[in-house]
């Protein structure tokens, strides 16, 4: 059966030019980055080359970067690091749960958190973060893209809201490293958050990038590794080829592939709306990243779409992949006023720098056809039917 993945948000297949980047720091050059030896040497080199274009992807410096775990690690240790006991936070209500679940254990611990709302596009408004600062207001984390929306936050308002009642703001760009122009002195934040997986890197590798002067306490303790700000051993292989994937990323941005990818994206979600009724887009009326659309499908069930493409080789998903099997609908279109039936029957397609317009038309014969089908079959357009 032929299989074609629009799950992208979820996880990207690893490049075959970054697989051979790090294939070498298994076997060949395995050392320790920390040994002083000529194996942990070529290690260390390694490392400190790859920090090089993930700076430039972000628009830091290299000395900025610190590698992490992956992005939840990285999101965990901005709001970690610099927020306490007695401290004041203000995050957003769509946010990931790698930052809300993070401020929830800070507010459990005596940290003010305030969570600032979205309006139906998906969208914070700058002024209700101003609103809510406080004399006691230490960081606001708002992210840059949603991961089960694809809505863009402006997120360039929010550091000048930061930058003038003198706190921290970080962003969780998880879901936009990659997918479109990033510069940090631009956006004015102090942290910054991205993932390996999401840009075509390995799981498990990440970076937070921590401006020059921000005072940064680290969640692991150990060694004096990145700085002393992230203790343990590097993981060499993931972050060669997390630099690998930063260096392609950007220079598929230098060349404008990401429009190629919007092109998809937008030929793909009005082709499903021209032909499937009682259908629509979550934040389409907000500025998104290039390759995310969230389509809602009245009168059915995501999760029964999402498994009936499955069977017939098209990979989607019904939102965050960590919230798979969550019995409530998702958190981030109930926040932005999306009826909860309609955040039940709510897909999310995602693509990534692998997928061609082949695939596109291959998914595009699949899902009217497999959403007519099941509207037959569900209780709940029967029971509207009935009642019209």
């Amino acid at each position: 059966m032929r299989r074609v993945y629009l799950d992208n948000n979820a996880s990207t297949p690893v490049l075959p030019e970054v697989l051979e980047a790090m294939c070498p720091f298994f076997s060949a050059r395995f050392g320790n980055a920390s040994s002083i030896h000529r194996h942990g040497q070529d290690s260390r080199a390694a490392v400190e080359r790859a920090r090089e274009p993930v700076a430039r992807l972000l628009g830091g410096h290299p000395s900025e970067i610190v590698f992490t775990g992956g992005g939840t690690e990285a999101d965990n240790l901005a709001i970690f690091g610099v927020a306490g006991a007695g401290d004041h936070i203000i995050t957003s209500t769509i946010e990931h749960h790698a930052v809300l679940n993070a401020c929830k254990h800070l507010e459990d611990l005596g940290c003010e958190v305030s969570r600032v709302p979205v309006d139906r596009r998906g969208l914070v408004d700058p002024d209700d973060v101003r609103r809510a600062l406080r004399a006691n207001t230490k960081l606001i984390s708002i992210m840059m893209a949603n991961n089960e929306t694809g809505v863009l936050q402006p997120v360039q308002e929010f550091g000048k809201i930061a930058a003038e009642a003198g706190v921290y703001f970080h962003t969780d760009a998880v879901q936009a490293a990659g997918k479109i122009e990033i510069d940090v002195n631009r956006i004015g934040c102090d942290l910054l958050s991205i993932s390996g997986h999401k840009m075509h890197a390995p799981q498990g590798v990440g970076a937070l990038y921590v401006r020059r002067g921000t005072a940064l306490q680290p969640m692991i303790y150990g060694g004096s590794h990145e700085r002393s700000r992230r203790a343990g051993t590097e993981n060499v292989p993931g972050i060669v080829a997390l630099g690998k994937a930063a260096e392609i990323a950007r220079e598929g941005l230098e060349r404008g592939k990401t429009a190629l990818m919007s092109a998809l994206r937008d030929q793909l979600e009005q082709t499903i709306l021209a032909a499937v009724e009682a259908a629509a887009v979550n934040g389409e009326a907000a500025p998104r990243v290039p390759n995310t659309t969230n389509i809602y499908f009245d009168h059915i069930d995501g999760e029964a779409l999402v498994i009936a493409l499955d069977l017939k080789g098209l990979a989607i998903s019904t939102g965050a992949a960590c919230s798979s099997g969550a019995i409530e609908p998702s958190h981030v279109l109930l926040a932005m006023g999306v009826r909860p039936d309609r955040a039940r029957a709510s897909v999310r397609f995602s693509l990534g720098q692998q997928n061609t317009s082949d695939e596109v038309e291959f998914a595009l014969s699949l899902v009217p056809a497999t959403v007519a089908r099941l509207r037959k079959l569900s209780p709940i357009c029967d029971r509207v039917e009935n009642s019209s």
